[in-house]
Formats: structure tokens, sequence, C-alpha cells
């Protein structure tokens, strides 16, 4: 008997059972094709909840890290998100959803070939409150800060500080930080007086942050 690909239908059921979800960052997924965001070579699979490779040693995270990712930031309609690490850009895709007609995600991704795909994926998908910028991520973006809210799609040894100078009080900062081998997410929240509470969000697995805060120069 042939065995079945898990499909979108199967990973929302999954969710539904086993993480709490909000009915707002379901029907951000529902509302995007993840198969336009990878690689010709893995749409077959782009389901699976594993990551899934794109170039340069890149990958798009699993779907449900993406999920948990989005619920731990808290996402509000009208928010102004920085996202380091854009990717395929199916992750600020999907912020994008979140935060509406009123928001906007600004994300940078340091490789070249990546900021045209992922130009090219937004565009497809009809998405026009992104902008995605050839820059390295881990010193911000100035001309556009403070942000609601900070999130890096790469590992790193520490948040960097010039992203928590750009996170606006009353903020979420949200980052898998450790070594090359192994990160805990971290969340941190910033206080009216610029002072961070964090909490550990369990164990994960990323490509390593380039720049001064990263493990790649």
């Amino acid at each position: 008997m042939e065995t079945l690909l898990p499909s979108k239908a199967s990973l929302l059921t999954f969710w539904k059972r086993h993480f709490p979800f909000s009915t707002r960052e379901l029907n951000a997924f529902l509302s995007l094709r993840r198969e336009d965001f990878v690689p010709a070579t893995y749409s077959p699979v782009a389901y699976e909840d594993v990551p899934l490779p794109l170039l340069r040693g890149k990958t798009i995270s699993q779907p449900t890290t993406i999920m948990l990712m989005n619920s731990a930031l808290e996402v509000k309609q009208g928010e102004k998100i920085l996202e380091v690490g854009t990717g395929s850009g199916y992750h600020a895709a999907l912020l994008s959803r979140l935060v509406g007609k009123r928001g906007k995600i600004i994300t940078t991704e340091i490789i070249p070939e990546l900021v045209l795909f992922a130009k090219e994926n937004l565009t497809r998908a009809g998405i026009s409150n992104v902008e995605v910028h050839e820059e390295e991520g881990s010193k911000g973006m100035p001309k556009h800060a403070p942000f609601d809210k900070i999130l890096l799609t790469a590992a790193c040894r520490e948040f960097p500080q010039p992203l928590l100078e750009q996170l606006k009080p009353g903020g979420i900062i949200l980052a898998p930080v450790g070594n090359r081998e192994q990160q805990v997410m971290l969340r941190g929240r910033k206080d009216s007086l610029g002072n961070f509470t964090l909490e550990p969000l369990g164990p994960f697995l990323f490509t390593p942050l380039h720049g001064k805060w990263g493990f790649e120069d």
C-alpha cells in the first residue's frame, strides 16, 4: 500500500490535538502554500514536519517550529516586526498575515540568492507588507526601529545588543541562543526601564547566524 505524504490537513489536526495555537495562527498557516516557499524538488514533501534544504547550507524550519515561534511572539495586528534571517520568506509571510494590513514585517537576509528567492515567493503570494533587505541582520535596522517584536531564525551566542536597543518597551525578542550544536529558544520581554525578563522555551537546533553575535563571519 502506498504511504501518503503528510498533508496540510494532517498537520492542522496534529496541532489542534497537541498545541494551544490560536485560531489566528492556524488561519495564517492555512492561508499560505508552503510548497511555494521551498525549492521545486521539495514541493511534494512541503508539509512533512521536518526542516527542508534551501541553499548554501540554509534551511526552512519545520512547520511546528515556526508555529511555536509565532505563538511565542504573541503577535498582534498592526505591529511592526523585525525578522533576522529571511530564508525563503515563508516565516515572514506567516507573520504578515498575523500583523494584518496595518502591520509591517522588516526582514533581513545576508545571502543574495535567498534575498531574490524570498522576494519572488512573497510577490507570487501577493504579500505587500513585507520588506526584504540584504543586510547583516544582527545589526538591526535602525532606520525602521523601534520594533514591537524581533525574531531571529538563526542560532546566536546571545541576543545581539543592537536588537535589544531597537526593541520597544513592552516588546518581545525571540531567538535560538547557545552554541553551534545546540540552542535553547529564548524569549526576552523588555520592560519600561529597558530591563529584560528571560524565559527558556525548550531546546532547538538552527543554522548559525552570521556576524559578531553568531558563528560565521
